[in-house]
């Protein structure tokens, strides 16, 4: 065994061995992985072995086709099989609502390569040769990718790969500690002795929880009790079998359970409703080859519901149940990336789909590792997307929450219950008496808007125009006809000191630096030149400057600042001890005057201005800038003295028809003006020039800024596509994202984000089209919900076009 290696990988499931395959594959051969057991002793061997692409991220459904491509790949370099079955696969819907989403899944996969189709019940029947009862069923969505393998033999296969790219496997060799250096690298201390890594991954599966507390940090995932249950023979899948083909898989969400032969028989799982966490407390080092005792009982209803749906199971006999534990993540998606707060820590755990995820996370790890960035936009996986905040408390809940609704219906306006409220600001009881209807961000509670008089405190989950439309619109005339008030709490806020601050902005921004007491808005770049934050960056002295951007994305924009620090310089998050309000609207200014001694004129207090005043009581930073595109002021302050900020605001502002408005409302406004979103425009998947915030970019500066380089040749060269806007002749549903654009016969391009504009009386889509098409009042279609709906291009703002309301 080395005792010095670039990389350990602690763990030797599916997701360890591909994390190392991947290395290697990409040039980092000094590689180590450290298995406790031997290969596979923890989730990996008693896998069901399914593999699919459905899934709503794109990305992820982008790498689970990766993943499913990459198994020839390795039967080929390793001459071992993997066990392959190609069956392909079909998703039932027996309701509406899911024959909507899957058409909408079948839509987002015309533009990612994906060659799936929406079946009929008549269909569906010949496909699983009359074995499928589709009573009941409105459709399906077909995957010719879909299929089973070898659990082991595929693991093993990723293991033979790395080893043959110059990787080292050492098994029975629990890790015991692992313990920071000061260069940066870690001392990882084994029962065979300890190892010198430049870089840890934690792949411990079912162990990466007590594998992450060894180096001081909680991961939120918990491992479920899973059970599936495999056939004897079944003369009707030996006959499909004599005939020389396969029973393909039937995913049933209405029953929660998939389907996939088995030999001459079938294998069945549910996500069953009464389901249970396991080892909530911990993962004993001694669990490994063993299964849990059966459980019948949890699964008798799920059981009853498919002998309807496949009544050959009701005559079959059961050979084996396979009930044994897997980690989800609160969310049910991987957590992979670095750790924030560590150096040189990297996470690959909580794949809970390993056969269908694990080749496409161990790529992207790799990627991250080797190059600094992913492939493709990672913030669906990224582990930094649940912050410091989280516990056992609140991941306990909301995994269980996910394994019930594995199989559910995901709506766009989804607001999921488990393990809420949680993190609240001073604002919240006297929001919930004003009626809110709440979302959540990154663990806060956000006001998705206030509903009306007799009207419901919840939204109805829906594909379509939901019961929000006049609670939203009444808001969105408040705000462009009087004032209306918005929290500031879910932005993400960072304090930058220190006498290099401004050079290290420089650096670290594409965009200019503004001067004291003026604002800018900048994208941050990454090295290959995608945009990785979208800022708004205050000048409040040359030692002394306010970061502003996504509340949900802070830990991935500290972990990157953090990682690109220089001397002189100190970074502080301070998003939740900075909060506020914003206001907007024709009044905005007069209610402003009214409660601060400092000049607010047109004159005194310019657009993209920056002042301390005291507000009432409290001591504020007001900027001027909305994002609802409307005359309007961010007003922060510090977190004890929000109450009072609002209650000096909400009392002035009653004579001028002041309201408060939430996040849907605010969605809306920003159409009017085309303004574009963080995680929607603006992403990793994206570069600065087809995004079109390439305006934003200094050039001229003299700073060698990250990115500069591609970001100025993809000046030069042109992007190739690039962000417009379409009004199109909807019906009851808007543009969410990822629907196709079509011209003619052909998908051109496809939607970043949209909505109802209601204070235009428009739906609007934004979207990626080739550059060569792009002009005023092209003619489209956008795809929504499996209709091809007219779209027509505009080019410039709905509303307040010269922007003098939002600059006057």
């Amino acid at each position: 065994m080395k005792s010095h290696v670039q990389v350990a990988v602690i763990g030797g499931g599916v997701v360890g061995c591909s994390v190392l395959y991947h290395l290697t594959k990409y040039g980092w051969k000094d590689v180590m992985l450290i298995e406790r057991s031997t290969l596979t002793s923890g989730s990996t061997w008693h896998a069901a072995g399914g593999f699919h692409t459905l899934n709503g991220d794109t990305n992820m459904a982008a790498l689970q086709g990766y993943t499913i491509q990459l198994y020839k790949e390795l039967e080929a370099i390793t001459g071992m099989s993997c066990g392959l079955h190609h069956v392909g696969g079909v998703t039932l819907a027996d309701n509406q609502a899911r024959y909507e989403m899957l058409v909408a899944e079948r839509a987002k996969h015309r533009y990612m390569g994906l060659h799936t189709e929406i079946l009929g019940p008549s269909e569906i029947e010949k496909l699983t040769d009359g074995l499928v009862n589709t009573t009941g069923i409105i459709g399906g969505l077909y995957d010719p990718l879909d299929g089973h393998l070898d659990p082991s033999g595929t693991t093993h296969a990723y293991a033979r790969a790395a080893k043959m790219g110059g990787a080292e496997i050492v098994e029975h060799n629990r890790v015991l500690e692992t313990n920071p250096r000061p260069d940066g690298g870690w001392d990882v201390v084994t029962e065979k002795g300890t190892i010198h890594a430049e870089h840890i991954v934690n792949a411990g599966g079912l162990w990466a929880r007590e594998v992450a507390a060894m180096a001081g940090v909680y991961l939120p995932l918990l491992p479920m009790a899973h059970q599936y249950l495999v056939t004897d023979d079944i003369p009707e899948i030996m006959e499909i079998l004599n005939s020389g083909r396969e029973f393909p898989h039937v995913m049933d969400p209405g029953g929660e359970s998939y389907l996939r032969q088995e030999g001459r028989g079938l294998c069945i799982g549910f996500y069953e409703k009464p389901c249970e966490g396991w080892s909530l407390d911990g993962t004993p080092w001694t669990f490994g080859h063993e299964l849990l005792p059966d459980n019948l009982d949890k699964i008798e209803e799920s059981v009853a519901f498919a002998y309807k749906r496949f009544p050959v199971l009701e005559k079959a006999g059961v050979k084996s149940v396979i009930h044994g534990p897997f980690t989800f993540a609160p969310d049910g998606n991987p957590l992979i990336g670095p750790v924030p707060g560590l150096r040189n820590y990297w996470s690959a755990c909580a794949v809970m789909a390993g056969f269908s995820q694990g080749g496409g996370m161990g790529k992207s790890l790799a990627e991250w590792m080797i190059h600094g960035e992913t492939e493709c936009d990672p913030r669906g996986f990224d582990v930094a997307r649940f912050g410091k905040w989280t516990t056992p408390g609140y991941t306990v809940p909301k995994v269980i929450e996910n394994y019930q609704m594995r199989f559910s219906v995901s709506y766009p306006n989804e607001e999921r219950p488990a393990a809420r409220p949680f993190r609240t600001t001073p604002m919240y009881d006297i929001f919930d008496g004003m009626g809110a209807v709440w979302g959540q961000q990154y663990g806060l509670e956000v006001v998705n808007y206030f509903a009306l008089p007799g009207e419901p405190r919840y939204e109805t989950p829906s594909f379509k125009r939901s019961n929000a439309w006049e609670a939203t619109a009444a808001e969105v005339r408040a705000v462009r006809e009087a004032v209306g008030i918005n929290e500031v709490q879910n932005f993400g806020k960072f304090r930058v000191t220190g006498p290099n601050a401004r050079a290290w902005l420089d650096r670290i921004m594409a965009g200019a630096i503004p001067k004291a007491g003026r604002l800018s808005l900048t994208p941050m770049l990454s090295p290959e030149g995608k945009i990785i934050g979208d800022f708004t960056v205050t000048c409040l002295s040359e030692t002394e400057f306010r970061i502003t951007g996504s509340y949900g994305a802070q830990d991935q924009h500290l972990r990157w600042f953090e990682a690109n620090l220089d001397a002189g310089v100190t970074v502080e998050n301070v998003s939740d001890r900075v909060t506020g309000f914003q206001i907007a609207g024709p009044n905005a200014r007069e209610l402003l005057s009214r409660v601060t001694r400092s000049d607010v004129s047109g004159e005194a207090f310019r657009f993209m201005d920056a002042k301390r005043m005291t507000i009432g009581m409290a001591d504020c930073l007001v900027q001027r800038v909305s994002y609802t595109g409307d005359l309007g002021y961010e007003i922060f302050t510090d977190f004890m003295s929000q109450r009072t900020l609002w209650h000096t605001l909400w009392a002035a502002g009653q004579d001028l028809g002041l309201k408060p408005f939430g996040m849907r409302a605010m969605m809306s406004l920003r159409l009017d003006k085309l303004f574009g979103s963080w995680a929607r425009e603006f992403s990793p998947d994206y570069f600065p020039g087809e995004t079109g915030i390439d305006r934003f970019i200094r050039w001229n500066k003299e700073a060698d800024w990250i990115g500069k380089a591609p970001a100025l040749k993809e000046k030069a060269e042109g992007p190739k596509r690039r962000l417009c806007a379409f009004i199109v002749d909807a019906a009851d549903a808007d543009v969410v994202a990822y629907e196709p654009i079509w011209i003619g016969d052909a998908v051109v391009g496809f939607c970043t984000s949209g909505g109802y504009s209601h204070w235009t009386g428009q739906s609007v889509a934004q979207g990626f089209v080739p550059v060569d098409l792009i002009r005023d009042g092209l003619e489209a279609e956008v795809e929504i919900l499996g209709q091809r709906r007219k779209a027509r291009m505009v080019t410039g703002p709905l509303w307040d076009a010269d922007g003098a309301r939002m600059r006057g």
